[in-house]
């Protein structure tokens, strides 16, 4: 548990996993480990690598992970922390951008104890009556609490139905993976939460959910994300790795230590404490 818990914002509900946790020792069954990314762009970047970590550590724990790659999801567009609803994309650049993930997410995790997935495999071949069916499981007022509906409905920004169905179905790709956990950064909470509520509704043991801090990108502000052009990519040139590290704000040193290495609480607190003692950022970075 100590192990789990590091670096994690959220663990809902902690006793459940608890009780996963020893069921699985009981059972020498491993917990089905569950993190969900759209390929709405091309390449994996350090701001991934936080949760992929976390996995890792399931993996070492004896689990599975089950990788789950949005190529269907990615069509209506994940609506979380964000002011506008996004633009569609097309079905081909998702499929490109689907096989470089598969290809990237193993510079992190253990081949051997992970699964891939495509959503399309059971949301694609649902039809309308089965939309409905899972569209009556959940209510406008709910998802309404979440914060950025919220907000959007109350600004008069326009929130198109299809994003009231994403965490639906993110919901479903954990019913259909039985998944005992689900990771993901703290701006996907809500979605988490209602996967849990979708589990029930189908039957299925509620996962339980672990989030974690999002790695602010190279300016300082906005998570890290191709679509605000503040990205670390685990692919690039190592030049350029370079001298993007350059430009990180020096106040987010010691949480880049802390997220996108495997170091050592001690060793990041000597990060902080060299900074504090005046030493030179750059030889951190």
């Amino acid at each position: 548990m100590a192990i789990i818990r590091r670096h994690a914002v959220d663990l809902l509900p902690e006793d459940e996993l608890e009780a996963k946790l020893e069921q699985s020792r009981q059972t020498l069954t491993p917990l089905v480990v569950k993190l969900g990314f759209d390929p709405t762009r091309p390449d994996l970047h350090l701001g991934h690598t936080v949760t992929l970590r976390k996995l890792r550590d399931f993996q070492r724990l004896g689990h599975t992970v089950a990788f789950v790659i949005g190529d269907f999801t990615a069509l209506i567009g994940d609506p979380s922390g964000r002011s506008a609803t996004r633009p569609p994309l097309a079905r081909d650049e998702v499929e490109t951008n689907a096989r470089t993930f598969a290809s990237q997410v193993f510079r992190i995790l253990d081949e051997s104890r992970t699964v891939i997935r495509y959503n399309s495999e059971w949301l694609g071949p649902l039809v309308f009556e089965d939309v409905l069916r899972l569209a009556s499981r959940y209510t406008v007022a709910r998802m309404l609490e979440r914060d950025d509906f919220r907000q959007r409905y109350a600004s008069g920004s326009a929130i198109s139905i299809h994003e009231l169905l994403y965490p639906l179905a993110q919901g479903y790709d954990s019913v259909a993976l039985a998944a005992d956990v689900e990771l993901g950064g703290t701006d996907q909470k809500f979605n988490l939460l209602v996967a849990r509520d979708i589990q029930r509704e189908y039957g299925v043991e509620p996962q339980v959910i672990l989030t974690l801090p999002l790695l602010e990108g190279t300016d300082g502000k906005q998570k890290m994300s191709k679509s605000f052009h503040n990205w670390i990519g685990l692919t690039e040139a190592p030049e350029e790795m370079y001298g993007k590290t350059m430009s990180i704000p020096d106040e987010l040193i010691a949480k880049y230590w802390r997220l996108a290495l495997d170091s050592t609480d001690e060793q990041v607190a000597a990060v902080e404490a060299g900074l504090r003692a005046g030493e030179n950022p750059r030889d951190w970075k």
